[in-house]
């Protein structure tokens, strides 16, 4: 059984079911995240071929499952042969919903479970992200303005240095807003904070369009590499004592804002997850129990 066309070069005349499947699945994404499932459905292929299997037609949740054993086997932590399974449960998904298949056979899957209580990213506590963002001011007004996008507003990356000046320039129910396309191409909406306008602001100077952080030296607009140089510069002048990333400032604003009682759902809002269960990962302060449900439970009862 061939891998998938988006990864090895046949003519689509003589594709099979399952090959036009999985280029069916993969055209649904693209950049990084058809990187990736496009190599997950190649791990799928290439242990169906070597065990006589079509990747697609006769399959059973049996045969899912044994390929899960064999991820596992493989050396592979558990976390890392769930997340290898994404684009296989998502192929027999479509699948079916096409119309391929009679029934979906990784619906029922066994998974691994996972039992994570926090999320382990190396982020900032309150006071570091204070001399993060005092800091980086002092370098450059790009590193300042990065420094707000990523430790405030708890943009990605990529989502930092796409942002243009003309995607704050609005104004909705008197609040400053930033206007940006987030992961999976969603697009979103968040206030502009006073302190984070005006790193803004002195980073835009004189400029009334185009990117908005820019290259110190060459003036030329960032990429996500730049941005991680930049966090790493801004740390080491810091003199924060361990690796941090972009999304370690994506972390902090997080797991700061549920520190100072900002609710989950609000949180959630904050980084823009999907599910709520991913924003409880970075809460550091869940099992504190002077936070403890039974507490308000207990007074909420007190005079019956």
């Amino acid at each position: 059984m061939s891998a998938p066309t988006a990864l090895l070069p046949f003519q689509p005349a003589t594709m099979s079911t399952a090959q036009l499947a999985a280029v069916s699945y993969l055209a649904r994404y693209g950049g990084r995240t058809h990187t990736l499932y496009a190599f997950q459905l190649r791990q799928w292929f290439a242990w169906c071929e070597s065990n006589g299997l079509d990747a697609l037609t006769g399959i059973q949740r049996a045969h899912v499952e044994l390929y899960i054993r064999h991820l596992g086997d493989c050396g592979l932590m558990d976390s890392s042969v769930n997340t290898m399974m994404h684009a296989v449960r998502g192929y027999f998904r479509f699948a079916h919903i096409d119309g391929l298949i009679s029934a979906d056979p990784a619906v029922y899957a066994r998974l691994p479970k996972i039992h994570r209580d926090e999320s382990r990213t190396q982020g900032l506590d309150r006071l570091e992200l204070i001399r993060f963002l005092q800091v980086a001011q002092t370098i450059t007004v790009h590193h300042g303005a990065l420094a707000y996008l990523l430790g405030i507003n708890a943009l990605r990356a990529s989502e930092a240095a796409a942002v243009r000046i003309e995607d704050y320039a609005d104004t909705l129910r008197g609040h400053r807003v930033l206007h940006l396309v987030g992961k999976g191409n969603k697009p979103a909406t968040m206030p502009v904070t006073v302190p984070v306008l005006r790193a803004l602001e002195a980073c835009r100077g004189q400029r009334t369009s185009g990117p908005l952080v820019l290259r110190p030296v060459s003036g030329k607009p960032v990429d996500r590499r730049d941005v991680y140089r930049m966090v790493a510069r801004i740390a080491k002048t810091a003199g924060i004592p361990r690796h941090i990333s972009p999304h370690s400032l994506r972390h902090a604003a997080i797991t700061n804002a549920l520190d100072a009682g900002v609710p989950l759902r609000d949180a959630q809002i904050l980084a823009r997850h999907a599910d709520p269960r991913t924003t409880e990962h970075y809460d550091r302060a869940r099992g504190n129990l002077d936070r403890h449900g039974v507490h308000f439970l207990t007074a909420y009862v007190a005079g019956v």
